[in-house]
């Protein structure tokens, strides 16, 4: 895989976490009928969202180690829900997974020597 396919790959899938989590909690399977305040755990995500799309080395390092509370929600949502919630839940981790996965696969394609590896192939500004 290139670093532009994992830079592609972790967008979609920190977009896709995002997305499920809204979802989660104000529509799908919210803990409280009619939405709950759980959906405020997606906006740590939003932090390093710009700096992803970007393709940033140095976001992309440190939002690996901020994955893994979502990673671990899911783990243990899995395993405590039942019926529709259970399933977001395994998804939620599995988009985690996804995202480290791509997002190391991104780092470790990337040069040493840049700040950053842009991913469509131009020059850092």
């Amino acid at each position: 895989m290139s670093a532009r396919q994992a830079w592609l790959a972790a967008c979609a899938c920190l977009i896709a976490l995002i997305f499920l989590g809204v979802a989660w909690e104000l529509f799908l399977a919210p803990l409280r009928p009619g939405g709950s305040w759980l959906v405020l755990k997606v906006l740590p995500l939003l932090v390093p969202l710009f700096g992803v799309l970007r393709g940033r080395r140095y976001t992309f390092q440190w939002s690996t180690l901020l994955i893994w509370l979502y990673v671990a929600e899911g783990a243990m949502r899995t395993y405590t829900d039942t019926g529709l919630s259970a399933k977001l839940a395994f998804a939620e981790a599995l988009l985690g997974v996804g995202y480290f996965s791509a997002a190391v696969l991104f780092l470790r394609g990337g040069s040493r020597g840049d700040a950053r590896t842009p991913p469509a192939g131009r020059s850092p500004p």
